[in-house]
């Protein structure tokens, strides 16, 4: 949830941590801070409540001079958003300083425990709580800072990313993990820190991803060193992150979310890119030539996600149902965690995440292993914890995704997971040879149909002017489009704060027609396919209570044109690979709601991009 940034080595620290924090800004931006050690080994924090821009103009005329320094941009879980509680956190002598991403569960009897020993605590959070708890085990057991950090987290229970500073050793980074993730990159002679590589890739391509339980020992002129929490060395494994530095910057375009948006045809040829071969005949994916047998045998699939990429688990249940014949069933991993799911060998446990970090599936992964479940993991961010933790698994590739509203990462789960049917029904014997052929060909060909989709983004920046008036929206799908339906009205309230619920079409009856009247807006994806007329149907329903339809339709319909008020245009593809063209013109509709009332669209209020915590 917040984004975490360090240094340390010969250069100024503070530019590196500043723009570091800019570019973690999507995981945080209610306050943000930063802990500098100078020459005269004065330990300096300035912190300010809103965004980085905030503290940057709090710094103007403060010494920010230093060559080691920890910086932190925070979402809210502990105390409200303010520069008290904002990090980085001193502890009551001001020798240390802390950054924490996570939440320690059992803070407030550690709290008690040391307010009656006598320390004096100044912010809500729950991380002052942990530096304070280090002072004390130093202080009173006279160790130093690594042991006393170790001591202290056998002490703690819940998820943790931290980085911890003394200006008595100034040459020196403390920093630990436990369910928050945490890279560490290895310059010439300096070091990175970094809640992802973003902050650290213009600097170095080498990197160390920290395992769960393990701490990170960062000394000038020192190799780094990595260690257990019970002192044990652990062995390094430097890793080379390939980001191209543009994917991570705006090129131009306004918002993220609308770069994003253009990037899917792009995203989604390299998400297939070595997976459909070039005549657009055949998929292959590793990991069903790798465990080909622990998928064929497998008598139930049961995808677990959260959020948008719930929604993509929704289309692949059908697109795996259909071609493959086995029953599948989605979860919301929030929920799965926290019952006693009946799932054992005989399962395949899919876990979506676009950052391979959100608690909730990492939790439900690690529970379904415990039950022998096989695991298959359809991540974005490489080496983050998911797909370290599953068996095997597949990376859409769409590359970083910066806006908090997922768009390109919805798209390429959905790519990824029609695949993966393709691949496991052909090697099933469930889908005709002719069908896995078409199946094949039309998603080759999807990015060149998202490409006619994205033309449509002046006609839609119109319609949403018509539309920033509305306090409820209403989307409708049916069949494949259903989850399109709710994934449409999860990025109109993420961004504009607009109410709005996606619905099957066919349940519009029972109960929210209700709500149809001229001022609700209806959005109603008509596309010409096998429920065409059902839907035509409900369309015919809405209008004669006086409610206001957008139809998304085939390129070509006449009649549904004749009776919605608005209609947008959709290039014709098979039923199952509608998702990947329906939803674009429901990103841009969000978007440019969001713009016309004046919001954040890629920092929206009490939302963050990566969902560490519970």
């Amino acid at each position: 949830m917040c984004g975490i940034v360090g240094y340390l080595g010969r250069r100024e620290a503070y530019p590196i941590l500043i723009k570091g924090l800019r570019r973690l800004e999507y995981r945080g931006y209610d306050s943000a801070g930063v802990a500098l050690v100078n020459k005269e080994q004065a330990l300096s924090v300035y912190k300010t409540k809103g965004k980085v821009d905030n503290l940057v103009a709090y710094c103007e005329e403060k010494d920010v001079s230093g060559c080691v320094g920890i910086a932190h941009t925070r979402w809210a879980t502990h105390g409200e958003p303010s520069s008290v509680n904002a990090h980085p956190h001193y502890s009551e002598s001001k020798n240390l300083a802390i950054i924490h991403n996570g939440i320690i569960e059992n803070y407030a009897d550690i709290k008690k425990n040391l307010q009656a020993k006598g320390v004096k605590f100044v912010s809500d959070t729950d991380t002052e709580v942990l530096v304070q708890l280090v002072e004390y085990i130093m202080n009173r057991k006279n160790l130093d800072l690594l042991t006393s950090v170790q001591v202290a987290l056998h002490q703690i229970f819940g998820a943790y990313a931290i980085a911890i500073i003394d200006k008595r050793v100034p040459n020196q980074i403390i920093a630990a993990r436990k369910q928050s993730p945490l890279v560490v990159g290895i310059g010439d002679g300096e070091f990175f820190l970094g809640s992802d590589a973003s902050p650290i890739i213009e600097y170095t391509d080498q990197v160390v991803y920290l395992e769960d339980g393990n701490i990170a020992v960062l000394r000038l002129g020192e190799e780094l060193k990595v260690v257990s929490i019970l002192n044990e060395e652990q062995a390094l494994e430097v890793k080379t992150v390939d980001i191209d530095l543009g994917q991570i910057e705006k090129g131009g375009y306004p918002h993220f979310m609308l770069k994003e948006i253009f990037e899917q045809p792009e995203c989604l040829t390299n998400c297939m890119r070595g997976r459909i071969n070039v005549e657009a005949d055949h998929v292959t994916l590793s990991a069903l030539i790798d465990y080909r047998q622990q998928l064929l045998n497998a008598r139930r699939i049961v995808i677990v996600a959260c959020g948008t990429s719930w929604h993509a688990g929704l289309i692949g249940k059908q697109v795996i149902e259909t071609l493959c014949r086995i029953p599948v069933e989605v979860e919301y991993a929030s929920e799965f965690r926290y019952r006693n799911p009946v799932v054992g060998p005989e399962d395949i446990v899919i876990a979506i995440s676009q950052s391979g970090e959100t608690a909730d599936t990492l939790a439900a992964v690690q529970l379904a292993k415990e039950k022998g479940a096989f695991i298959y993991g359809i991540c974005n961010a490489i080496g983050s914890s998911i797909p370290r933790a599953t068996h095997t698994g597949t990376y859409i590739h769409v590359g970083p995704e910066i806006g908090v509203a997922s768009t390109k990462a919805f798209t390429g789960q959905v790519t990824v997971l029609t695949m993966f049917a393709l691949a496991l029904a052909e090697a099933k014997g469930t889908i005709a040879p002719a069908d896995y052929l078409a199946v094949t060909q039309g998603l080759s060909q999807i990015p060149d149909k998202i490409r006619e989709v994205l033309k449509t983004n002046e006609k839609v920046a119109d319609l949403a002017r018509t539309f920033t008036y509305a306090h409820n929206f209403l989307y409708l799908g049916r069949g494949f489009s259903y989850p399109v339906a709710l994934e449409g009205a999860l990025k109109l309230k993420e961004i504009s704060y607009i109410h709005a619920e996606g619905y099957p079409a066919a349940e519009m009856k029972h109960g929210p027609i209700a709500l149809i009247d001229s001022d609700m807006p209806v959005v109603v994806i008509a596309t010409h396919n096998a429920m065409y007329e059902k839907v035509l149907s409900n369309i015919q329903e809405i209008k004669a209570r006086k409610g206001r339809v957008i139809a998304l339709v085939t390129k070509g319909d006449e009649t549904i044109a004749k009776i919605a008020d608005e209609v947008i245009e959709l290039p014709e593809v098979m039923e199952c690979l509608e998702p990947l063209v329906a939803t674009v013109p429901l990103q841009l509709l969000a978007y440019h709601v969001a713009v016309c009332k004046g919001k954040n669209v890629d920092q929206p209020r009490n939302l963050a991009k990566s969902v560490t915590v519970e």
